[in-house]
């Protein structure tokens, strides 16, 4: 007959009298278990210590098998089976526009449909129903459809998300502290508030480095998410909102500031330190630096004419390292006395802007070219 049992200890928990009927070697390795094969052959009859004479071994090995095998079935119901969980592989349901501008989302999947709002370069969506060609999509209040030639899907849109979005911190506790540097015994600078998001420069191994103010500053890696920032679309509701914000804004700072009366050679000499501050930027640049240089002169913070503003210490660079009476020795360029005459005019592209720096500076205000006036 064959026994199979579950291990070898319960093979060898069989009762072994006399000369044994088996070896080890007798012991089957099949399929993973062990079989036990017991020889038919007649053992010799003996007395247990007094006992009923005519029991065998081969009675006794074959209780001790039935009895192991009863054991093993018990033991191996009892032993639940294990499976390992595979975990399944993230879905990602999301879309980013493949443009280098902007495509239409339209209320239809169809190109005569009405156009519902925008998606741009750096927008995405999350993916609502995906049909012939097309892709439902939500993107903030937008909804709509947009043909996939212009949307990025599954691992494309999380690579191309991870170049082109900014990450950012968001704070998940009620208060975190600020630090100079990435460890707990560097100098604090602050807090910041739970759910304020801050842009992320480096992610370290325990610590995250943040844009703070213009400086790198370093919060603790356990109480920040770190997330791409993905933009949303725009519905043309929201698109005409912004135009008109934008085109007040834009009247605002195109404002007339008001005429001033200028000889010639102060017209010459505000000709010429635009040239020497904004002579490679746009018209509106030049005009920019004219505004600025008669918002001081009619501002009580300032003195109240063209030359001492312009040579006044510490104000306009050229003034004080040559290069204006280089201009002023060579020749004010047409362009630059034409910004003169409509500054003095009262025209201007900043409003009424006092400063302004090189663009990137920190500085926030009106950019035009490589200048933030303000």
């Amino acid at each position: 007959m064959r026994i199979t049992a579950l291990t070898c200890a319960s093979i060898l928990s069989i009762i072994s009298i006399g000369a044994s009927p088996f070896k080890i070697s007798d012991m089957l390795n099949v399929n993973g278990k062990v079989t036990l094969n017991v020889p038919e052959v007649e053992m010799d009859s003996f007395n247990l210590d007094g006992g009923v004479a005519g029991i065998t071994e081969r009675d006794i090995y074959a209780e001790a098998v039935e009895k192991t095998a009863k054991k093993a079935a018990e033991e191996e119901a009892e032993v639940e089976e294990i499976v390992e969980e595979v975990p399944e592989e993230e879905e990602i349901n999301f879309v980013m526009a493949n443009v280098q501008n902007s495509v239409n989302v339209r209320a239809e999947a169809n190109t005569d449909c009405e156009v519902v709002g925008m998606l741009y370069n750096k927008c995405g969506g999350t993916i609502l129903e995906e049909g012939d060609g097309w892709t439902k999509i939500q993107s903030g209040e937008l909804v709509g459809w947009v043909r996939n030639d212009f949307l990025y899907f599954g691992e494309d849109a999380k690579a191309y998300a991870e170049q082109v979005c900014d990450r950012i911190a968001r704070v998940n506790v009620e208060c975190l502290r600020i630090r100079k540097g990435p460890s707990t015994e560097a100098e604090t600078d602050g807090l910041f508030e739970i759910n304020s998001e801050w842009e992320v420069l480096e992610e370290l191994e325990d610590w995250v480095k943040v844009d703070y103010k213009g400086a790198e500053r370093y919060v603790s890696a356990d109480y920040v998410d770190v997330e791409y920032f993905i933009e949303d679309g725009e519905t043309m509701e929201e698109i005409k909102a912004r135009e008109a914000i934008a085109a007040l804004e834009k009247a605002k700072l195109t404002a007339n500031q008001g005429a001033y009366a200028a000889n010639a050679d102060d017209t010459t000499l505000l000709g010429a330190i635009i040239q020497a501050e904004a002579g490679n930027q746009c018209y509106d640049g030049k005009l920019a630096v004219g505004a600025v240089v008669l918002n001081r002169v009619k501002s009580d913070r300032y003195p109240n004419s063209i030359r001492e503003v312009i040579y006044a210490p510490g104000q306009f660079g050229p003034a004080t390292n040559g290069s204006l009476d280089v201009v002023l020795a060579n020749g004010v360029n047409e362009e630059c006395m034409q910004a003169a005459r409509e500054a003095l005019e009262g025209a201007t592209t900043v409003g009424d802007a006092k400063n302004f720096h090189r663009a990137g500076s920190g500085e926030s205000g009106v950019v035009i070219g490589a200048h933030v006036f303000y």
